[in-house]
């Protein structure tokens, strides 16, 4: 039997939109700060600060579960849940920041790819496939879709250019509670899956590598890197069900013209 997938009410989708705009503005904020010879405690203490003075808002992933930073930093190989350390970026890193704010007792979640310095031809490749990726993600969420056909479109884009979709992890339901119903996997079949409908809220964040698709975790219990050691990248928003469509609610300034091209 499948968890019930929780649809919110007006009340609390305007709580989301909230916690989105704030989620998304952190991301904005960090971005001149991540470049060489920044270690990724300053970026975690940075956006702490942000996130606690400026937005009096709670960052999510602090003691969640016992996770010791207020943001997760992957570098390179590392795929997701990176921790942030004394570690100092370094010309042609990539480095995923993922950012959750609670506001009001409810989460906005999202993460990017920024690169250092001029990145390799091969890792630019991957940051943009894996964001065309999440957009075409995006781009099927239609009351009458499928949870399905999320999953079948960003494996077959992924595929085409031959990387490997990670399928460990996946996006999430999202409300009151980090992580609730439904699963948003990042593979699969058109078709198949629960029904999407109006009020739904979610996370699409696939995972892309550009080597195998195997994962391990490291011994810290929760950083997550590629097997191969191949580069890894990952993109997230959160996604509201509308009566006609989807509503991005952790979209960036930046992203406004991009995105059209998917979605309108």
């Amino acid at each position: 039997m499948t968890e019930e997938i929780i649809i919110k009410t007006p009340e609390e989708i305007e709580k989301m939109r909230i916690a989105g705009r704030l989620a998304a503005d952190v991301l904005d904020m960090l971005t001149p700060y991540t470049v060489a010879g920044i270690t990724t405690d300053e970026l975690d203490k940075i956006a702490h600060d942000y996130i606690v003075n400026q937005q009096h808002a709670i960052p999510a992933p602090l003691n969640y579960h016992g996770f010791p930073k207020s943001i997760c930093t992957s570098i390179n190989y590392q795929v997701c849940h990176g921790i942030p350390s004394s570690r100092k970026l370094k010309e042609g890193d990539i480095v995923n920041i993922d950012v959750t704010v609670i506001k009001d007792g409810y989460h906005g979640d999202t993460s990017k790819m920024i690169a250092i310095g001029k990145p390799s031809i091969l890792a630019e490749r991957l940051i943009r496939i894996t964001q065309e990726c999440m957009y075409l993600g995006i781009a099927v969420v239609k009351p009458g879709a499928h949870f399905g056909d999320i999953g079948e479109v960003i494996q077959t884009h992924a595929e085409k250019h031959r990387y490997s979709v990670v399928r460990e992890y996946c996006g999430h339901g999202i409300g009151k509670i980090f992580h609730e119903p439904p699963h948003v996997l990042h593979y699969g079949k058109a078709g198949t899956g629960e029904e999407i409908k109006p009020g739904m809220i979610f996370t699409i964040e696939p995972m892309i590598n550009a080597g195998k698709r195997d994962v391990k975790l490291l011994p810290d219990g929760w950083t997550v890197v590629t097997k191969d050691h191949s580069l890894s990248a990952q993109w997230e928003h959160t996604i509201l069900v509308t009566e006609t469509g989807c509503e991005v609610l952790t979209l960036r300034n930046e992203e406004q013209d991009q995105i059209k091209q998917y979605i309108n």
